[in-house]
């Protein structure tokens, strides 16, 4: 299949009903954080078997035209075929392939340049912990974890929000493998964020962080932080923490 075939398939599956559910649901009204989003009306399952139909070897030339799409559904097909085909050469047995760095590399660079494509959480959250946060943590021939920090402080700092979010979410795939460095860097960064997103985002990795890497870590920080955290954030940090700690934690 290529982009345009693609493209035409899922404009058939439109569902107008569901289309005006999305719409809602992603506040695209005027004034809200998706304003001027476009939805086709299909559901996750439908995109990734689409994904599915479109197969491996698909080019990754023809992914930039699913990710310009207007509709917000074709433009996560496209980021979901990136997933793929980054999970594909992130394998165990290619993580020092020279020829799957340079195709892992591609990939990211691809990712980094239509970022604000991913115009959305749901968008963002799909994909950044499985390409770019998998990325932090295998060689790349793009530079070194200096260099891989550069990166996301350029995110964290651009007036972008969902680049924004991008540079908190993808330490998601680092705490998974044990590695709690990135997100406690970025946590801080967007400590004062003014976004409830941002605050949602933040208290959701540092809990994840927490529960895979060290509940003990997570109290270091919020000992640091608590009191000034929005509550959001810290509610969502301690809402794996038994009943009597969450309460005194949100009393600080």
């Amino acid at each position: 299949m290529t982009a345009k075939e693609i493209i035409t398939y899922m404009e058939s599956l439109h569902d107008d009903e569901q289309r005006d559910n999305l719409m809602r649901f992603f506040k695209t009204a005027p004034g809200e954080y998706g304003h001027g989003d476009e939805f086709l009306g299909l559901k996750v399952p439908q995109t990734r078997k689409v994904v599915r139909l479109a197969g491996q070897p698909f080019p990754l030339s023809e992914i930039p035209t699913l990710l310009m799409s207007k509709w917000h559904e074709v433009r996560l097909c496209g980021l979901l075929i990136l997933v793929d085909k980054f999970e594909r050469l992130a394998a165990k047995r290619l993580e020092n392939d020279t020829e799957a760095i340079s195709q892992r590399d591609e990939i990211v660079t691809m990712y980094l340049q239509y970022a604000e494509q991913a115009n959305n959480w749901d968008l963002v959250d799909l994909s950044v912990h499985k390409i770019l946060g998998h990325w932090l943590l295998l060689p790349s021939n793009l530079g070194d974890r200096d260099y891989k920090i550069k990166v996301l402080d350029e995110l964290a700092a651009s007036p972008c929000l969902w680049k924004q979010r991008m540079s908190i979410v993808c330490t998601w795939k680092t705490s998974q493998q044990g590695d709690p460095s990135w997100c406690l860097r970025y946590a801080e960064i967007h400590l004062h964020h003014p976004h409830d997103l941002m605050h949602k985002a933040v208290g959701w990795m540092l809990r994840e962080m927490g529960k895979r890497v060290s509940m003990d870590l997570l109290r270091d920080f919020l000992r640091q932080h608590a009191h000034e955290m929005p509550r959001t954030m810290l509610r969502y940090a301690i809402e794996k923490m038994p009943a009597p700690e969450r309460k005194q934690w949100m009393n600080r």
